[in-house]
């Protein structure tokens, strides 16, 4: 048992201290311990939420109407996320709540912020329900600006969001609402055929919290091998939490405005061989789930499946395996391995996708338990 602690023994030294040399962490700003909430969670009703492990729970996904771009918020939805904000509130201890808007499903954001006038309608909507539901602030889940033009666009949202947040704040005598984005997990997209990087400068301007969704790494577009999906480190590419992170820091984002998105979900794929298993082993196709497993699934096929699970320090990863099948994903101890590179980087906080996936809180607690300072 002891040579399994002593690498996570090992990474937090490192981590750490290379945080109190540099006084990366020696920061006022409180700790940004938070989760989406999908809005399928049925299985996970607001009041067994365990809010001593977080400080942000995001609703997610509110859409804007394809015509109007306000907010499409029917009787019964306000009704689910008024009683939503207000038993977040109620619990000890509170958390701020969020309304995210938007997911990966959502493609109206392109068009609504494409004209001075459609983005007024849009951000008007949203201060108007955040505020008659109990929310304490609004989050932004673009996937993703397509182009240069779209990354202007983007800009000029999120500054002319932050004007209106100030005004009506003032004109209310409230406190501002918390303003977050959902963002790749590098500032630019280095991968894709059209080259955009995001608007740093307007984001640190306009933004409280900007959220890296660093997973999605590799899944089941391409199933020729395994991978680490959310990887924090990749020797062989830049595509890693890592990489992506340190791109944000070096594109001047300010560390206590950015937060370190981590899934609560593995990916799988069928191996070619089922002697050849560890990560980048070849395959064939997706695997158990269709290609997803939430953790909780995960610990459940390896119990029932008796996989073998293994932990790969290179990546910061575990991963299964029993027969041709084959899942990589995040478990308690990799998790606390990036609670504390983040520290080290001097991170705001960490973001979980998504909260309803986790076993019984066991990531969530060590998570929490692991950020120090």
């Amino acid at each position: 048992m002891v040579s399994l602690r002593l690498p996570h023994f090992l990474f937090s030294f490192f981590f750490l201290s290379l945080a109190m040399t540099s006084g990366r962490v020696l920061g006022s700003h409180m700790a940004v311990k938070s989760a989406y909430y999908p809005d399928w969670a049925s299985g996970l009703p607001p009041l067994s939420i365990d809010t001593s492990l977080f400080t942000h729970i995001y609703y997610a996904f509110v859409q804007p109407d394809g015509v109007t771009f306000e907010l499409d918020v029917s009787d019964s939805l306000a009704t689910i996320l008024s009683n939503f904000s207000s038993t977040l509130h109620s619990k000890n201890p509170p958390v701020k709540t969020i309304i995210s808007i938007g997911g990966a499903a959502s493609s109206l954001f392109s068009n609504m912020a494409s004209s001075a006038s459609t983005r007024k309608n849009f951000i008007l909507s949203t201060l108007d329900i955040a505020r008659k539901l109990g929310f304490d602030g609004l989050d932004l889940d673009w996937e993703f600006p397509r182009s240069p033009a779209e990354m202007d666009n983007f800009a000029s949202l999120l500054e002319e969001w932050r004007a209106e947040v100030q005004k009506e704040a003032q004109e209310t005598n409230r406190s501002p609402l918390v303003l977050t984005a959902a963002v790749y997990f590098s500032v630019d997209f280095f991968l894709s055929n059209i080259y955009r990087i995001y608007p740093v400068e307007s984001m640190s301007k306009s933004l409280d919290l900007v959220n890296a969704m660093c997973y999605n790494y590799h899944g089941s577009w391409d199933t020729s091998a395994t991978g680490a999906q959310a990887a924090l480190f990749d020797p062989n590419s830049n595509i890693s939490t890592s990489y992506g992170l340190n791109s944000w820091v070096k594109a001047g984002l300010q560390q206590s405005k950015l937060v370190m998105g981590l899934p609560l979900y593995g990916r799988t794929w069928t191996l070619k061989d089922p002697k050849v298993n560890s990560v980048g082993a070849p395959a064939v196709s997706a695997g158990p789930g269709n290609g997803v497993l939430t953790y909780n699934q995960i610990l459940n096929y390896n119990r029932e499946h008796n996989a073998t699970v293994k932990f790969d320090i290179t990546t910061v990863s575990a991963y299964s395996y029993g027969g041709t099948a084959w899942i990589g994903y995040d478990d308690t101890r990799s998790t606390t391995l990036k609670v504390d590179y983040a520290q080290a980087l001097g991170l705001r906080g960490y973001l979980f996708w998504a909260l309803s996936y986790d076993h019984e809180w066991r990531i969530a607690t060590e998570a929490s338990r692991a950020w120090l300072l």
